[in-house]
């Protein structure tokens, strides 16, 4: 069987036994729409428990418009998405000047103007204000949220006279899924408040796909509410990243019908766990870096035995790619220095660090990556040059007859034990 993985922005390709494959994880097979861009004029025509974006501006006469932004760490086919918001927007009277993009970095760094304009196209970037959100400036406070965090959030979007936020959903290990309420925190939120929200992630009842009575998606959507949302749009996608489906209309509504979309697409059953799964990050820039290639990692290590091992095929062309995450993984001694920091106290960064432990804890990691040696031991993963160096690898330690479950699209999928 040919093996095939998305690599960056290229693929690696080997083969593996027949015999050792015991099944290919995939989202269920959804064709991408033919015409991604009227899935989305379709679903804002008719929005969930709102009305239509345009009526919303006609009611208002807003004076600032804000459309809330992924960042380039999240693969958000905006090229479908902005045009038929803006175009709406001004077909109500808005004017060109009176709209801002605010780029949903939460704690990460901002977008350079080349991945911008690769995101969101050369017309947005030469037409509309772009501002990238910084979660330590240029906030403003909206009072205590019911946990007694201050509601610190981007100043433009606490100022907005329309505020419309935009996404994708797919799995999260910490919110349950993205999209939604995630666009405000953590998405242009301060930091204090995103360390708060991340140091949630130990409650046990914090998993990726479970939000009914998750403590960290109750406290977004307080957030996000009282922030005041007026208008989402969230797209679900298929593993090529193109549009399957799409929601619009109210914050809460609208993305709990793209939640069950995207459930629908991403859940998959698994009969049992294996000795070895091999698991592609989906290219950039989802394996951008290590701190971004945890989430399919996480996936993996869900259907991958104790004593097991995965085999994490992501390119991490920017390393590490967090500055507490790198300070966290290079400074331990062992895996239990990780535990005894967390234990200290919650750091943003740190979190990562944390959940890469919980799986290092009881399964091994090997690392394909563009990452030296060094880098790949210093997180307590296994290092190999190529894919073929990996395979060989887990065919001397688990013998010639083990069996692998090979998950494309890791990230894109959230295998379920029967």
């Amino acid at each position: 069987m040919q093996l095939k993985f998305k690599y960056g922005k290229d693929y690696i390709i080997t083969d593996i036994k027949d015999e050792n494959v015991a099944g290919v994880l995939l989202p269920k097979e959804l064709p991408g729409n033919d015409n991604p861009l009227q899935v989305v004029v379709d679903a804002m025509n008719s929005p969930i428990g709102t009305p239509t974006l345009s009526q919303l501006a006609v009611n208002k006469k807003p004076e600032r418009v804000v459309i809330v932004v992924n960042d380039a760490t999240r693969p958000t086919p905006y090229r479908h998405m902005l045009p038929p918001v803006l175009d709406e927007l001004h077909r109500a009277g808005v004017e060109r000047e009176k709209i801002t993009l605010v780029i949903a970095t939460g704690a990460h760094r901002p977008n350079t103007e080349e991945e911008s304009r690769l995101t969101f196209s050369d017309r947005v970037v030469n037409n509309y204000r772009l501002v990238n959100h910084n979660c330590d400036e240029d906030l403003t406070s909206l009072g205590k949220l019911s946990d007694g965090s201050e509601l610190l959030v981007n100043a433009e979007v606490a100022a907005a006279d329309l505020l419309i936020t935009t996404g994708i959903i797919i799995p999260h290990y910490i919110a349950g899924f993205s999209g939604g309420r995630k666009s405000i925190l953590p998405g242009v939120a301060a930091r204090p408040l995103i360390t708060a929200n991340h140091a949630r992630m130990t409650d046990p009842r914090v998993d990726t796909a479970r939000w009914l009575d998750n403590p960290v998606h109750k406290i977004m959507t307080e957030a996000a509410k009282k922030v005041g949302v007026d208008f989402i749009l969230n797209v679900v996608t298929n593993e090529n990243n193109q549009i399957v489906a799409a929601v619009a209309g109210d914050l809460e509504k609208a993305w709990e019908a793209g939640v069950q979309k995207c459930s629908d697409l991403n859940l998959v059953p698994v009969e049992e766990p294996v000795e070895v799964v091999i698991a592609g990050a989906g290219g950039y820039p989802k394996d951008l870096n290590l701190y971004q290639a945890q989430k399919p990692m996480d996936s993996a290590a869900r259907v991958t035995r104790a004593g097991g091992t995965i085999i994490l095929v992501a390119e991490c062309s920017e390393g590490y790619g967090n500055s507490t995450f790198t300070k966290w993984m290079t400074e331990a001694q062992s895996l239990e220095d990780i535990y005894e920091r967390f234990r200290q106290g919650f750091v943003l960064g740190g979190h990562k660090a944390y959940a890469y432990a919980q799986v290092l804890k009881d399964k091994e990691v090997v690392l394909v990556s563009a990452m030296s040696k060094e880098d790949v031991e210093n997180m307590f993963m296994t290092y190999c040059s190529s894919l073929e160096d990996a395979l060989a690898y887990v065919e001397r330690k688990h013998g010639p007859g083990y069996k692998a479950l090979v998950m494309p699209q890791a990230g894109l999928v959230l295998p379920q034990l029967r």
